[in-house]
This record gives structure tokens, C-alpha cells and sequence, in this order.
């Protein structure tokens, strides 16, 4: 293959229109602008996201809070749902998933404290609340941060 061989795709290449050229051409008297109009005139033209004088959809939507770009996500689980796991076994963000606990790509899992728990497991998380850190060392159990 050699520079001078390439072609294009057929169909790839079309003749610009030429408007304005007669009825018979599909494009003659008005050239595809319509009948009047600030968009029929010579030299109109308007900013993209002009609505004709009607109040712009960026200013009609409301604009409350704030989201930074750096927040962290974490995937909730509470600790009455780790309370499927047998005691004495070390619950991580892998046995959680494979649970069915944790869903998406979120690698973050943070353990809330809704619920009670009533056996000894050693839990591996990104974070805890605190009620949910009091329920497991109550129970006999572990906490441990793991950076995800």
C-alpha cells in the first residue's frame, strides 16, 4: 500500500450544495433558510444556546449545592447484612461481593450501623461509623482499615 493508492470510501466525499441556483436544483428562491426570520436574513447568526428570547433552559433549572471533584464514594453495607457471615471469618470487600453485599465498581465499602450483630467477625473496610465499630467490638469482633 502507497500514498498515491489510498482512495476514499465511496460516499465519503460529496460536492458542497450550491443553494440559490433555481427551483429545479431543491435549493433555490429561499436556500433552505425559510420564510423570514432573524435566521432568513444575511449575516444572523446567534450564540448556541440562544432560544429566541425565551428565558434559557441554563437559567430556568435550579442550581443548588455543590459537588467536589474529589469526594469520595463509598459503597454502604449495614452491619446487620455482615451478619450472614459465619463467626470468626474475615469479612473483606471480595467475601462481601461475592455475597452479593456489595454491587458496581466501587472498590470503597464503608459499614454503617443499622441493625444489630450477633457474632465475632473480623471486618476489612475502607470505614466504619462509630456505631457500627462499638456493635462489632461488642460482639466480639474486629475493625480494620484497608485503603481500597
Amino acid at each position: 500500500m502507497n500514498l498515491h493508492s489510498l482512495k476514499n470510501t465511496p460516499g465519503a466525499k460529496t460536492s458542497r450544495m450550491r443553494v440559490g441556483r433555481g427551483h429545479g436544483s431543491g435549493k433555490g428562491k429561499t436556500s433552505g433558510r425559510g420564510h423570514k426570520g432573524q435566521m432568513a436574513r444575511k449575516g444572523a447568526n446567534h450564540r448556541p444556546a440562544f432560544e429566541g428570547g425565551q428565558m434559557p433552559l441554563i437559567r430556568r433549572i435550579p442550581k443548588v449545592g455543590f459537588n467536589p471533584v474529589s469526594r469520595t464514594e463509598y459503597s454502604p453495607v449495614n452491619v446487620s447484612r455482615i451478619n450472614c457471615f459465619e463467626a470468626g471469618s474475615e469479612v473483606t470487600v471480595d467475601s462481601l461481593r461475592k455475597a452479593g453485599l456489595v454491587k458496581g465498581r466501587k472498590s470503597l465499602v464503608k459499614i454503617l450501623g443499622h441493625g444489630e450483630i450477633d457474632r465475632a467477625l473480623n471486618v476489612k473496610a475502607a470505614a466504619f461509623s462509630d456505631s457500627a465499630r462499638r456493635k462489632i467490638e461488642a460482639a466480639g469482633g474486629k475493625c480494620e482499615v484497608v485503603k481500597g
